[in-house]
């Protein structure tokens, strides 16, 4: 007579299941400020966000969890159930692309999720003064913050700067702008200014380059330096054979005589 095997089934598997059907009958759901899936919330620097988590279609008290990314927010006990509120004050550019995301305590795959696009004007950065010999390369960085992003434009000496095929060079990132010279000259020497622009305003950055001479390959200061140092050593050198000298040259008049 053939056995049968029975399928093993993993405990608490039917508690899932259930919860699962339930969710799926109830059509169970989670809304941030009236939006049941994920959304953009653009605002300002300076101001304040509140966000408010709501539980859909349930049929029993549900407890609420908040997260910033990937941590968890911590909320007092009257601000979990059913329904829950979370304020950010002050935005500031830094939560720029920040998620912030409601889920469902017994079931953390039922969740919405808003995230702030906070739009500011451009903000610079970046070494003020720079010191470069002549004839070698450099390169000047413009740091730039901004949301949305913003056009780059450089001057020198308050006029349109005139690249140059092959001693000119600029390379632009989201937040990095630089401009490289090949081999400075005195020419290059001057200020030039960094200016980035958006739809919310224009920042400007001046950069200060001082082309110094070209060290000679031995320098002066060194060659007498050096004569220095063997001028003393030959003059201590004869100092310390001075008695030997003076007795070799008594003898010799003695052996004369």
């Amino acid at each position: 007579m053939a056995q049968r095997h029975r399928l093993s089934i993993p405990y608490g598997a039917p508690i899932l299941a259930i919860s699962f059907l339930a969710c799926v009958a109830t059509g169970l759901e989670l809304s941030i400020n009236n939006h049941a899936a994920d959304f953009p919330l653009s605002t300002r620097p300076g101001i304040s966000v509140s966000l408010s988590c709501l539980v859909h279609n349930s049929s029993r008290a549900e407890n609420l969890l908040w997260y910033r990314g990937d941590g968890q927010v911590g909320l007092k006990e009257g601000n979990k159930v059913n329904i829950s509120h979370i304020c950010v004050y002050p935005v500031n550019e830094s939560d720029n692309g920040v998620t912030f995301t409601c889920r469902l305590a017994r079931d953390k795959s039922v969740q919405v999720s808003v995230t702030l696009d906070v739009e500011f004007p451009p903000q610079l950065s970046g070494e003020e003064t720079l010191q470069i010999e002549e004839e070698k390369d450099v390169t000047l960085t413009c740091n730039s913050k901004s949301n949305p992003q913003a056009q780059t434009t450089w001057y020198k000496d308050n006029g349109n700067l005139t690249l140059q095929q092959g001693r000119h060079e600029l390379r632009q990132t989201s937040e990095v702008f630089q401009l490289s010279i090949r081999k400075v000259q005195k020419s290059d020497n001057g200020t030039y200014t960094c200016v980035v622009e958006s739809s919310l305003g224009k920042g400007t950055k001046d950069f200060h380059l001082i082309i110094e001479d070209k060290k000679p390959v031995f320098p002066k200061e060194a060659v007498i330096a050096a004569a220095v140092v063997v001028a003393g050593v030959i003059f201590f050198g004869i100092v310390a054979r001075k008695d030997k000298l003076c007795k070799c040259f008594n003898n010799s008049r003695e052996t004369s005589l």
